[in-house]
């Protein structure tokens, strides 16, 4: 359950850093304002935005950077799941083996006959 939270943080933080990044202004900005674009009038300020976009950037950078540590280390330390083959396996050799199942009828299974159903008796295979 911890795993699945963490995930769903790891996207959200992700987004946000997409969105933060690309509200940014670059260095080649402040040359545009220079010339009398309106670019350098923004809602926090001409000065506040860098600091607040900024500081925002680098916290949501270690909250990205710590739930990638922890995520990979609870993949790490988790179990290896084994696959339906291999307990198949371990069931054959125990003696539990998987119930019988009726065959009768299904494609490719020969019957008393001799003759797979829906084929004729005399018909070569």
């Amino acid at each position: 359950m911890i795993y699945g939270l963490l995930l769903v943080v790891q996207v959200a933080v992700s987004i946000a850093l997409i969105a933060l990044i690309l509200m940014q202004h670059g260095k080649g900005a402040d040359a545009g304002a220079a010339f009398g674009s309106g670019a350098s009038a923004t809602v926090f300020g001409a000065a506040g935005s860098a600091n607040f976009l900024s500081r925002s950037t680098a916290v949501l950078a270690v909250v990205f950077f710590l739930n990638s540590l922890t995520l990979a280390y609870l993949a790490a330390s988790s179990p290896e799941a084994e696959s339906l083959l291999d307990q198949m396996e371990m069931m054959e050799e125990q003696g539990d083996g998987p119930p019988d199942l009726p065959t009768d009828g299904l494609p490719g299974q020969e019957s008393e006959g001799g003759a797979q159903p829906g084929r004729p008796a005399d018909v070569p295979d």
